[in-house]
């Protein structure tokens, strides 16, 4: 595989990955805040999905790196 389509694979894997971790981010906190629960009960929630899913997000990237750096 050549170096320039290696680097277009992964930056569009980048973005993909991206893309799909704020949808699924969004989808959770709507499910989150439509709960009838008061929002100290939310609070942990929210903050550790987020953690989570961002989280997950930089390990991939930061894979996705490596990945590219690797030539």
């Amino acid at each position: 595989m050549k170096l320039e389509q290696k680097q277009t694979i992964i930056i569009w894997l980048k973005r993909f990955v991206g893309f799909l971790a704020i949808g699924l981010w969004g989808v959770v906190i709507f499910t989150i805040s439509s709960s009838p629960a008061p929002f100290a009960e939310q609070a942990p929630y929210c903050m550790g999905n987020t953690m989570l899913i961002f989280g997950i997000l930089t390990g991939i990237h930061k894979g996705l790196d490596l990945w590219g750096e690797q030539a």
